[in-house]
């Protein structure tokens, strides 16, 4: 059964004249182990983003890389053709290896490869929004994206790209993107034990721009689960359901893109992110980054 996007956690936000769920979902996991190569269950893979439609989802995040070519190719396969209410979000600038790294790839000719490679994978004329992928493995990294990121903007002027974003960007960096071309999301890694982007997330909320974070459950050390773990004792509720609903309600430009390869698993991950936190929850939970 269909579910209207509003009634989905969260509500809806606007990427420059494209109005998403907040609630998203990650194509990433849909690629075989360690992202390469195709799923294990193929039907699954496609009853997944079949569900994420059918739950009234309408922002879905990929990446050409992911298989490589795997996950667009399961997008369009399942979705295609799109409903003119889902749009598709998603990166250039890494390739894979063959050892399964992802280095670098943000030449002028890389992306104008990577985002030609997007298009004919989705089977698409125009991709909603392309976010540029910087730094590496380690996170967000110092330097110049002008040569890149004007490549971008110059495809968004021949009509191949309608909305440009930066992922694992540094301030600067997206300050600097802003000078060349209007930039409508941020994604970089945050969560409630990695909370180094809380000003970047004010000052962007403030601007009417996106904040996209990845890897969204991750990184909690022993002590600071513990933590999370009894705000979500207390609640009822999983630990994961308590840290999508934190970020939804830490500010309301942040889209959540969690992902997973189980129809049930959405399900699941959109129900716990409608949890409402107290002022007593969120002072208890805040207090996990600090």
């Amino acid at each position: 059964m269909s579910t209207s996007p509003a009634s989905l956690p969260g509500g809806t936000w606007t990427l420059g004249d494209l109005t998403v769920t907040r609630f998203g979902y990650g194509a990433m996991q849909l690629a075989g182990p360690g992202v390469m190569g195709p799923p294990a269950d193929h039907d699954g893979a496609l009853a997944v983003l079949r569900e994420a439609a059918g739950l009234g989802i309408t922002h879905i995040d990929t990446a050409d890389a992911y298989g490589p070519h795997i996950t667009n190719r399961l997008i369009r396969e399942a979705l295609h053709p799109y409903s003119d209410s889902l749009h598709i979000v998603t990166k250039v600038g890494a390739v894979r290896d063959e050892q399964g790294g992802w280095p670098p790839a943000r030449t002028p000719e890389d992306l104008r490869r990577a985002v030609r490679h997007n298009l004919e994978n989705l089977g698409l004329e125009t991709l909603d929004v392309v976010n540029l992928r910087l730094g590496d493995a380690r996170g967000p990294q110092p330097g110049s994206l002008a040569e890149a990121f004007g490549t971008l903007a110059e495809l968004q002027r021949q009509g191949l790209i309608r909305h440009l974003g930066v992922s694992n960007a540094t301030a600067e960096q997206v300050a600097e993107a802003r000078s060349i071309a209007p930039v409508v999301c941020v994604q970089n890694m945050y969560n409630l034990a990695h909370r180094q982007d809380d000003e970047l997330i004010d000052e962007l909320a403030g601007q009417g721009i996106a904040y996209v974070p990845f890897f969204p459950l991750g990184g909690f050390s022993p002590l600071q689960s513990s933590a999370l773990t009894a705000v979500a004792s207390r609640l009822a509720a999983t630990p994961m359901s308590v840290a999508l609903a934190w970020l939804l309600q830490r500010s309301p430009n942040i889209l959540l893109i969690p992902g997973t390869s189980s129809a049930a698993h959405l399900r699941e991950n959109v129900a716990g992110a409608g949890l409402t936190l107290s002022g007593e929850d969120l002072a208890e939970l805040d207090e996990i980054g600090r």
